[in-house]
């Protein structure tokens, strides 16, 4: 059984959630490495382990948080070649790169999901510490 054909509009509607999902992204990118300095240079000083223990987290977390944004720019990028394929007439190129543009932009949002995860952890690594020095 055939798909119903895809209007160019539909592959346009992910824009502006792709648009705002990447610049999210990018603010948690600049917010960590702004951290990360300031951890780095205070363990320096110190050499505290759980300073260590943040830093190895913040660390996986820019990984994460740049696969994030990979997968999100390649979904924009199929959305455009998505559109481009309809636009010309070639529905099922088109549905299929469309497909593809969510499927990316799925696997961006578990990305997302997993780093918020761990951003969980990290504060929860700081309440220990402090739940520590209070006993």
């Amino acid at each position: 059984m055939p798909l119903p054909d895809l209007p160019l509009s539909t592959p346009s509607l992910l824009f502006p959630a792709i648009s705002l999902l990447l610049l999210a992204y990018t603010n948690r990118f600049l917010g960590l490495a702004s951290v990360v300095r300031a951890l780095h240079v205070n363990w320096q000083s110190t050499q505290e382990p759980l300073l260590l223990a943040q830093i190895q987290n913040l660390r996986g977390r820019i990984q994460i948080i740049k696969h994030m944004q990979s997968l999100g720019v390649l979904s924009l990028i199929l959305c455009v070649v998505s559109m481009s394929c309809l636009f010309f007439g070639s529905q099922g190129a088109g549905q299929a790169t469309f497909g593809a543009s969510l499927l990316l932009m799925l696997g961006s949002l578990t990305l997302c999901l997993v780093e918020i995860q761990m951003s969980g952890r990290a504060l929860d690594l700081q309440l220990r510490d402090v739940k520590c020095r209070e006993r």
